[in-house]
């Protein structure tokens, strides 16, 4: 992979329309917490990225990094909480297309819409994800590609509407000093945490140093360009919205659709509705496809498959694809679709999910910060990218990462004031996430245990001395 290759990666991997509906709900101070968001997260991602990738470029990442930091359970358990987090996103990608394709309907249809409608469509996208997975990236990539090009052609009809819109009517939000200032109300500040979130993913493409041609400096080139890019869609895409819809119709399952047909209907383009619909529903689509053929083989590549049961990882005989983990995250997936929707609405249970992803999914950038902590103690290396400032900047930075992430997962847990049952909504994400904690760890112990065993066995059947 090249320069190029690099950052298109990460700001595929780093931006998506989903988080612009998130950010327009919450009205046009949104647009300066992406960019206080970009400087708590984005920031100290991609300066511990570019500086762990450069002193260790062929290790594997995230997992290797906090394993050579802390040892051999926190990079299992990094590898574990971000296999797992991104399991528990799959859910709002796939409830976020549902919603597209539901207001690319004519009339209101969200209205009659239920919960039963959202899982049947979870389910469905989910087995046709499993089928193409399972015979191989030859075939399931044309979906993701699909996906991908659905995401960029969203983005540009979105802003191309929003700015048609505005210059034919005017704003449907107000723009001025009163509305741009963030507030500190319970609804923003549950925000803040998705957007947190929104902000990780070009850390993926550390994943894969040895498949990219000079990482100590491809990386940090390819994450100086694609940083700026990742929040310019941001801003422009969550600024579209707020031209077309007012924020308390920006709501995030149904956000995005609802600024393109109402741009689309008042310019006279209805046919235009339809085809978004489209983009955004192919977009999700494709991605919860990407994810589940790549999550399964990555504990393969991160190194953590041997604390897993043995048939895991196995290989289908035909296809060659890892089946049994294929199988096993789509089982995962629907689970957590119908544990995220019992008993509440469908808004209620797209909150729910997203919570509980952000809890799971934030865990690993700990790990990651205190590792870049950790590890610049020691001497540089030869063809090493300098931070400016040196170390005391990359720990500083590296700090304001932690805070953001730990006050990221902590507002997780606050159920938004629109959630008809809060307790309930507590409950859930507390009890998922502790399970998922809980079962890494005895994942982790069990697999100590067999590796330990089969070492006393070789030692045992080796050769008297």
């Amino acid at each position: 992979m090249g320069l190029a290759d690099v950052t298109l990666f990460m700001v595929t991997a780093g931006s998506t329309l989903q988080w612009t509906a998130t950010a327009a709900s919450s009205g046009p101070s949104s647009l300066i917490v992406w960019v206080l968001g970009a400087i708590g997260m984005l920031l100290p991602i991609a300066v511990t990225v570019v500086f762990l990738s450069a002193r260790y470029p062929d290790e594997g990442g995230l997992y290797a990094w906090t394993r050579r930091a802390f040892g051999p359970f926190a990079g299992f358990m990094t590898g574990w909480t971000y296999w797992s987090g991104t399991l528990a996103f799959l859910p709002s990608v796939l409830y976020f297309g549902a919603g597209a394709v539901l207001l690319s309907l004519p009339g209101s249809p969200e209205a009659d819409a239920g919960p039963r409608y959202f899982i049947a469509f979870s389910i469905v996208t989910l087995l046709v994800s499993a089928v193409l997975n399972v015979r191989g990236l030859r075939i399931a990539k044309w979906l993701n590609g699909a996906g991908a090009v659905a995401r960029w052609g969203g983005m540009v009809l979105l802003i191309v509407l929003g700015l048609a819109t505005y210059w034919r009517f005017g704003s449907a939000t107000p723009f001025n000093r009163q509305t741009m200032t963030p507030t500190f109300r319970l609804a923003d500040v549950i925000f803040w945490t998705t957007l947190a979130f929104a902000f990780t993913g070009p850390e993926a493409a550390s994943f894969m140093g040895g498949e990219i041609r000079d990482p100590r400096r491809t990386v940090p080139k390819a994450l100086k360009l694609a940083a700026p890019m990742i929040v310019g869609i941001y801003l422009v895409g969550t600024a579209s919205i707020l031209l077309a819809i007012p924020p308390d119709r920006a709501e995030g399952v149904y956000g995005v659709m609802e600024a393109i047909r109402e741009a689309a209907a008042r310019l006279g383009l209805a046919w235009l509705i339809p085809i978004g619909g489209l983009f955004v529903a192919f977009d999700r689509i494709g991605s919860a496809c990407l994810w589940i053929g790549a999550l399964a083989r990555l504990p393969t590549a991160a190194g953590v498959d041997h604390y897993l049961p043995g048939g895991f990882t196995k290989l289908h005989p035909k296809y060659g694809s890892p089946a049994v983990a294929i199988w096993t995250q789509v089982i995962v997936v629907a689970s957590l679709v119908v544990l995220g929707q019992s008993g509440t609405s469908v808004r209620g249970a797209y909150a729910v999910l997203i919570e509980m992803m952000i809890v799971a999914s934030m865990f690993p950038f700990l790990l990651l910060f205190g590792a870049a902590i950790k590890l610049s103690a020691g001497p540089s290396g030869m063809g090493e990218s300098r931070i400016p400032g040196g170390r005391p900047v990359l720990v500083a930075i590296a700090l304001l990462g932690i805070a953001t992430t730990v006050a990221s997962m902590a507002i997780s847990f606050v159920p938004p004031p629109e959630e008809e049952h809060p307790t309930l909504s507590i409950l859930k994400v507390a009890g998922l996430t502790t399970v998922l904690f809980l079962g890494g760890a005895a994942l982790y112990a069990i697999g100590a245990i067999r590796a330990r065993r089969r070492l006393a066995q070789g030692l045992a059947g080796g050769p008297a001395l």
